[in-house]
């Protein structure tokens, strides 16, 4: 299908598919053909998630389907980037509110491969950015950022996208996979979207479903710690230590289970910064109750 015969078969200028029917496609071969049948005029914008769909996720398609003729999303749960003591089995998998949600977006595929077929027995092949994996969710969960790499790399090599979106709350994540684009000349642009938050600050995650109400309320210590410190460093204090332990205070106060990290790193490399002067991560990892949750400001 042509740029101009899509155009005249929705309608003119809008978010691609909206109010036409979404395929939902389940292998690389059947993508392949759908993809083939657009044609080369049409822009692709890409979605990866592993589902259980939020507000956050769609402020991606909506940026998305701004800038392309048509936005691909993604859903799987992709089994490399979880640790052996992780919440893999249990992470939540509504797919058909996720579909609705994709249909109602104007969203023109969804891309949800079975791991069986994804990864297939004799699969020995994986992609790793080593350096910024180094810290943070890095060194809380080693191995984590080889199964991003491996996954997002399969799925930008058979989705074919122009444009890629990803959220800022996982900014660790974003930056090795925009380096990991550069390093292989891929010929993508990969776009950071903020991250968005409920009323009370709590950014938005899947894994929110886990919290109790009273670990929601509390965890909403991490937003505000984070945010004080910016509004510290927006009035000159550049001193990493003194910003963390800002941090520290406010998200001790809410009795967290465990504090995993609060730190403050170099956008450029994630390595660990005593002095903020050059553009800036302070990012947080967090449990309450049983539930990880990290956030993140950047300073730039």
């Amino acid at each position: 299908m042509g740029k101009k015969q899509f155009q005249a078969f929705r309608g003119g200028a809008g978010n691609g598919y909206a109010g036409y029917a979404m395929e939902i496609i389940k292998t690389v071969g059947d993508y392949r053909v759908w993809r083939k049948d657009l044609g080369p005029d049409l822009t692709v914008g890409f979605v990866p998630t592993m589902g259980a769909l939020h507000a956050g996720h769609m402020k991606l398609v909506e940026t998305s389907g701004r800038a392309n003729d048509i936005t691909v999303v993604s859903i799987f749960v992709n089994p490399l980037q979880f640790g052996p003591a992780e919440d893999f089995s249990r992470y939540p998998r509504p797919f058909e509110a996720d579909s609705l949600l994709c249909r109602e977006a104007g969203v023109a595929a969804i891309f949800a491969p079975e791991a069986p077929t994804f990864y297939p027995p004799d699969f020995s092949a994986y992609c790793e950015v080593p350096g910024p994996d180094r810290f943070l969710d890095g060194a809380s969960r080693p191995g984590h950022f080889r199964g991003v790499c491996t996954v997002v790399l399969k799925l930008f090599n058979i989705v074919n996208p122009d444009r890629a979106y990803f959220g800022q709350k996982d900014i660790q994540q974003a930056l090795i996979l925009r380096k990991l684009v550069r390093d292989f000349s891929l010929d993508l642009e990969l776009e950071i979207v903020e991250t968005v938050r409920e009323a009370t600050g709590l950014a938005l995650s899947s894994r929110n479903v886990y919290l109790t109400p009273d670990e929601k309320s509390r965890a909403t210590a991490l937003s505000r710690g984070l945010f004080r410190a910016k509004e510290a460093w927006t009035r000159g204090e550049k001193s990493a230590e003194t910003l963390k332990a800002m941090m520290r205070s406010e998200i001790e106060a809410s009795s967290p289970t465990r504090i995993d990290y609060i730190e403050a790193v170099s956008q450029a490399d994630l390595a660990p910064a005593e002095t903020l002067s050059k553009p800036s991560v302070l990012a947080v990892a967090v449990f309450y109750g049983k539930t990880r949750l990290i956030d993140n400001v950047l300073l730039d």
